[in-house]
């Protein structure tokens, strides 16, 4: 009789862990979201001080290696993944994404070596925006997808504002140990969220009817999706857009931290204030500025607009040698951050219902690719001006000036003008070739694919695909 009862006892748990708890909604997305990007943030501190033991000389030729190889192995393989979950499901990737992106967390103390390579590694998995965004997709309808990626959007940046404070507070008062355990115990409690908590988002009729569909190569292959979308001007468009102004970004992003810490000699608590006000400034962006500017301007303008903060803010940081130059371009980089879920409403509306969940690992892949170009060639600039020979003295302000502090922010400036040239030439209000984006509805809750950030207060006509990291 006991065993009896231990067996359905055990069913239930297992019918349980299977189903989640409730329906599937926008709130399991959010929590998913922000405990994974909570606990890399947290370790914002700790990274820098490792990556400098590891790799005493060419900090940031090794830092860009790293990063390459990770957004390398991410663009060969989003695609993939985004095809994947179309036929498979979303929570599954979800845990797999979650797992594979976290996995690198606990060796930063361990091994410092095993935890570079596993970062590197991580990149074949590290898509978790592809798999969330297609999971809101699946359970809004258009009305409410907007509202729901600008929480989703909200949840992100709020993430980044908080933890990269908290990890260099807990740095400096207790170590780098304690920071790393507690962002690997949060990393841990994602994973249990998911395999616990979160249902499947994937309505069960559209899975069973696709679950022994093939997965072709030309769906797997990332260059094959480029040259397929290469077919349709508009989408093309786009990707380049995407490609020249989120490369400087993804290089900022990797370097910046160091170039305030070791240049403009930011101590670890004004950079984590820095973030905190840049994050908190993003998110009034991307939901006051951004619903007004949707509704006045319209979609290409806002793009116009986001792009040309962006060749501000990075000129800015270029040109600058004073701290409150880098606290006012810091300003206008917030701006600067309601360009991509502009860019994502055309890119939502150039693609065909069903093609969704393609286009949007396409475009992660870009981003992916950015991720790993991007580090690469800021790091390779700032060797040619010996900032890395500089990087191994306390205070680098007496080590070798050059006539501009920060020639790689340049370069991204420029590259974010051709940007800026292209995005001139996209239509202002695209459709698929097939369907209009006014019937997109029925079919793209159905598809389930969709890609990354919010677009608060749009127009019904427009569904968001790209997720924002200016923060």
């Amino acid at each position: 009789m006991i065993s009896i009862i231990n067996k359905e006892l055990f069913v239930c748990v297992m019918l349980q862990v299977r189903q989640g708890i409730g329906k599937p909604s926008v709130y399991h997305a959010v929590v998913v979201i922000f405990l994974e990007f909570f606990a890399w943030g947290l370790l914002t501190t700790p990274m820098l001080t490792v990556l400098h033991e590891t790799f005493p000389k060419h900090t940031f030729l090794i830092n860009g290696l790293i990063q390459g190889v990770k957004g390398l192995l991410s663009f060969m393989s989003a695609p993939l993944i985004g095809a994947l979950s179309d036929v498979w499901g979303r929570r599954s990737f979800l845990l797999v994404t979650v797992f594979f992106t976290c996995a690198p967390i606990p060796l930063m103390r361990l091994s410092p070596w095993w935890y570079f390579a596993m970062i590197s590694l991580s990149g074949t998995f590290s898509v978790t925006f592809s798999v969330i965004f297609a999971y809101i997709a699946d359970v809004t309808d258009v009305r409410e997808r907007s509202t729901a990626y600008g929480l989703v959007s909200a949840t992100f940046a709020a993430s980044l504002v908080t933890s990269p404070a908290i990890g260099a507070y807990l740095s400096a008062s207790y170590g780098d140990n304690l920071v790393v355990l507690l962002a690997t115990l949060i990393a841990l409690a994602d994973i249990c969220f998911i395999l616990l908590a979160v249902p499947e988002s994937l309505p069960d009729k559209m899975r069973l009817n696709t679950w022994g569909a093939p997965i072709s190569w030309e769906q797997a292959d990332p260059f094959a999706s480029l040259r397929k979308v290469g077919q349709d001007t508009t989408v093309l468009l786009i990707c380049i857009t995407v490609f020249l102004s989120y490369l400087p970004e993804a290089g900022q992003y990797s370097s910046f931290f160091l170039y305030l810490r070791q240049v403009i000699n930011f101590s670890p608590k004004t950079i984590a204030v820095f973030i905190g006000m840049v994050g908190i400034l993003s998110i009034l962006a991307q939901t006051l500025f951004l619903t007004l500017l949707m509704r006045t301007i319209g979609n290409k303008n806002t793009v116009l607009l986001g792009l040309g903060f962006q060749i501000l803010q990075l000129a800015w940081y270029g040109l600058g040698s004073e701290p409150w130059m880098m606290w006012a371009a810091g300003a206008v980089a917030a701006m600067s951050s309601i360009t991509f879920p502009a860019v994502s409403a055309l890119v939502s509306c150039s693609a065909d219902p069903d093609k969704q969940g393609l286009v949007q690992g396409m475009i992660t892949g870009i981003r992916g690719l950015c991720n790993g170009l991007g580090p690469a060639l800021y790091g390779f600039i700032f060797f040619l001006f010996n900032v890395d020979e500089s990087v191994q003295n306390i205070d680098l302000h007496h080590d070798s000036k050059t006539t501009i502090p920060g020639p790689p922010f340049l370069l991204g400036a420029c590259t974010v003008v051709v940007a800026f040239l292209v995005a001139l030439f996209i239509p202002d209000h695209p459709t698929p070739p097939a369907t209009p984006c006014q019937t997109r509805k029925s079919s793209a809750s159905l598809a389930g694919a969709h890609t990354n950030t919010p677009l608060p207060g749009s127009d019904d006509d427009f569904e968001p695909l790209l997720e924002d990291s200016n923060v």
